[in-house]
């Protein structure tokens, strides 16, 4: 299942971007989550990522292990494709 993840970086992380994100892409690996994209945004977020999970628990792991080495927060959404859409409006429709 794919997830995008908004996110916030704690302000003394800024400057130590490519330490961060290589710690974080190493847990990410040791959960069984790919990194699909990643991109610095501007406004009520730092960032920006896509990736692809087996299973929710695995998202909140990650979450709670970036808020645990003081990162920054992030907010998991799930993503739903197109076909994912059509097969729950028809189950709406019962």
């Amino acid at each position: 299942m794919k997830y995008v993840l908004l996110g916030k970086l704690n302000p003394e992380w800024f400057t130590r971007s490519n330490q961060r994100i290589e710690a974080a892409k190493r847990k990410l690996g040791t959960l069984g989550i790919k990194l699909e994209s990643f991109y610095y945004t501007q406004g009520a977020y730092d960032f920006v990522d896509v990736v692809d999970a087996a299973d929710a628990e695995a998202m909140l792991a990650f979450s709670l292990w970036y808020a645990q080495q003081g990162y920054g927060s992030i907010t998991t959404m799930p993503a739903f494709t197109s076909a994912d859409m059509e097969h729950a409006l028809n189950k709406m429709k019962g």
